[in-house]
């Protein structure tokens, strides 16, 4: 009797722990549309630089804008990880001739959550006289750092022109 008892006693007690609400996980706070102008703006900013590195073929402003741990999903090409494998294999496609001589980026939205913000966006590249040669598109992961958003993933494809 008395275990019939205490297994009743216990299993009420487990069925009512069950019924406790759980505490809700802490929502972050909203972005405000002031603050989704900003961050467009700065993402806008890095694009510029982004550009501007690469039509330069300045490795050492385009290495600026990456974390050390950056990974990179090249078109084509299997996965770059950490900042040397980066530098390596964009050293490579500068010394290549290219097909374009300009290349510039348009963002198309921005997602935001505490300091990181994944941009996607649209990539042009035209020869020396503005004929777009080549169009794509990428994803970027950015997180703010000291004041600076710094890419800490990327992914980016060719379209079929």
């Amino acid at each position: 009797m008395r275990k019939s008892i205490l297994l009743s006693t216990l299993a009420a007690a487990l069925l009512l722990a069950s019924c406790e609400p759980k505490a809700k996980p802490e929502t972050p706070p909203q972005t405000t549309a002031q603050q989704t102008a900003q961050i467009l703006t700065d993402i806008e900013d890095v694009e510029t630089q982004w550009a501007a590195a690469l039509n330069a073929k300045d490795i050492d402003a385009l290495m600026a804008l990456y974390a050390d741990d950056a990974v990179s999903m090249p078109d084509g090409a299997p996965a770059l990880t950490g900042k040397a494998a980066i530098r390596a294999a964009q050293e490579q496609e500068f010394a290549e001739t290219q097909a374009y001589s300009h290349v510039y980026f348009e963002t198309k939205d921005v997602f935001s959550e505490g300091n990181t913000v994944t941009e996607v966006g649209t990539s042009t590249f035209t020869d020396a006289a503005g004929t777009v040669v080549l169009t794509g598109k990428y994803m970027v992961v950015f997180e703010k750092q000291s004041d600076k958003y710094l890419c800490i993933r990327e992914i980016y494809n060719k379209d079929k022109n």
